[in-house]
């Protein structure tokens, strides 16, 4: 039996997508989380094989917790979801310790292949992420600016773009706002801008955020 944890921000994403697996053989849902705090804790408690994260969510987000919950638990394995496809963000999960990358769109028969697949200890990257992650470590410079951030900068580039206050972050990320603007001001200086707008427009052309959100 496969022992799954749902996380995502969106009850009718989780709706969703438990529909799609609670009726398949050796499946078995434990439980659900709606932000990467909420998932950590779940995994602590349930042992799951597999977690369904969501990357893009309040608080520490996926990326942070996929990073937490590999350094906590070697025997559960984290495929993480998104709508966004393009590296740097891929390619960042994926070095974080994810076993898996799909995205929101994927079919149903291929969420439940890569579960199968990860379960049993194999990585499972659908075919365009691929190629977008091996373009991005090909020419990480050319292509897209931000493939040239930690997973922290990153991480902290998009609770910016998103209007979020430095104090907020650090509290969400547990670190302390000096820390917080360090990263900022290195962040800036490799993406060539001066300001949070400035990121935002960068970010919005290489189509890291989604213009309708704003």
């Amino acid at each position: 039996m496969i022992k799954i944890i749902l996380v995502d921000d969106h009850e009718l994403v989780r709706t969703g997508i438990r529909r799609i697996l609670e009726d398949v053989d050796g499946f078995t849902i434990l439980a659900e989380a709606k932000s990467g705090e909420d998932a950590v804790q779940l995994c602590r408690k349930n042992a799951p094989d597999v977690i369904l994260m969501d990357v893009n969510m309040p608080g520490i987000g996926g990326l942070e917790a996929t990073k937490k919950i590999v350094r906590m638990s070697e025997n559960t394995r984290v495929i993480c979801l998104s709508m966004h496809t393009e590296s740097p963000i891929p390619m960042q999960v994926m070095e974080a310790g994810a076993y898996g990358f799909l995205t929101k769109d994927a079919e149903p028969d291929e969420v439940i292949r890569a579960i199968h697949k990860v379960a049993a200890g194999q990585k499972y990257v659908d075919s365009d992420v691929a190629n977008s992650i091996a373009i991005g470590r090909l020419s990480p410079r050319s292509d897209n600016p931000f493939n040239d951030l930690s997973s922290r900068e990153l991480s902290i580039a998009m609770r910016l773009t998103k209007g979020k206050r430095v104090p907020e972050i650090a509290s969400e990320l547990s670190i302390n706002p000096k820390t917080v603007n360090t990263y900022r001001y290195r962040m800036f200086d490799k993406l060539g801008v001066a300001t949070d707008v400035e990121l935002t427009h960068l970010a919005l052309r290489h189509k890291l955020i989604d213009s309708n959100l704003l």
